[in-house]
């Protein structure tokens, strides 16, 4: 152990300062304009979307840094860059600088692992001062929470949410094809799926499932695909337009008598809401098609087009 002139506590301090800074104020930007929370994610809030709440020790292993997302029940103290947030954790920062620059031993961390992600449960300052030493690797205890979905570094809480409630659907359903770009709304899905399932007198929900699917939503899909509106909104997926179209369906199908074919629908709504240029074959929907389209614009908001 380097008993330590080489590296002064007042350098520590400097360090702090110039981290602590950037990082809060990025926090009152982000604030100010609404823009998503760069805090650490809550361990707490992801994994009561888990069903699996088994916990399998994995050992003492070296982890990559930026594969740190969260905490547990620290996630306000830092950002996602594990830039330190409140001041109050000052001198402990400074004193864990010293010992790793001092080359002082420092215990293991200790995390979840959950898919690719992992939350910190002892050792967050640890963390922070590795970052700030450009670290790329540290040494953790690793109790694995399993998790079939697909959790990676670069998603925010509502990615989360949506990987989350895939894997449910998944798990119901047996349809992993089918899958949504946001949360809270596999729950109209498995309603279709039910609606399906009723009239068809289909006792097993799996088997109603892939019924529904080859039935009702690939037809539906296939309509969209054959219109091209899918470069119209880059954000979204097949599963979103499907809902979309669906919904929008049923509404014409009340104001005209008899809903218009999925191609139809579809290429209208995309020359309604998209903000993109569009096919010049879509300007050519009937005026009808166009007005019902109109008239169920109270119906919810389309895909965002970005």
């Amino acid at each position: 152990m380097d008993n330590g002139a080489g590296y002064p506590p007042a350098a520590a301090a400097e360090k702090f300062y110039r981290l602590h800074s950037p990082g809060l104020i990025a926090s009152l930007l982000d604030f100010f304009r609404q823009r998503p929370d760069e805090r650490l994610l809550s361990f707490e809030e992801v994994h009561q979307l888990l069903e699996e709440k088994r916990q399998i020790p994995r050992g003492t292993r070296m982890i990559p840094i930026d594969h740190i997302v969260g905490s547990v029940g620290r996630y306000g103290d830092f950002d996602r860059h594990f830039l330190p947030l409140n001041p109050a954790s000052e001198e402990r920062w400074k004193r864990l600088d010293v010992a790793l620059n001092r080359l002082v031993s420092l215990p293991p961390i200790e995390v979840f692992q959950v898919g690719e992600v992992y939350f910190v449960r002892d050792g967050n300052h640890r963390v922070s001062v590795a970052r700030a030493n450009d670290l790329v690797e540290i040494e953790a205890q690793v109790t694995e929470i399993p998790f079939s979905g697909n959790l990676t570094p670069d998603m925010d809480v509502d990615q989360i949410v949506a990987e989350a409630q895939h894997v449910r659907f998944v798990e119901q359903t047996g349809l992993d094809e089918v899958r949504l770009s946001g949360p809270a709304r596999y729950e109209v899905l498995l309603e279709h799926i039910e609606v399906h399932r009723y009239y068809l007198c289909i006792d097993d929900f799996r088997e109603a499932a892939a019924s529904w699917f080859e039935q009702v939503y690939t037809p539906v899909v296939e309509a969209i695909r054959s219109t091209g509106i899918m470069k119209e909104f880059p954000a979204r997926s097949e599963a979103d337009l499907y809902l979309w179209v669906a919904y929008h369906r049923e509404k014409l199908k009340e104001q005209l008598g008899a809903a218009p074919p999925d191609e139809e629908v579809a290429a209208s709504l995309a020359q309604e809401f998209s903000d993109r240029p569009i096919a010049g074959f879509v300007k050519r929907i009937a005026r009808a098609i166009r007005a019902a389209v109109k008239a169920a614009a109270e119906s919810p908001e389309p895909p965002a087009g970005g």
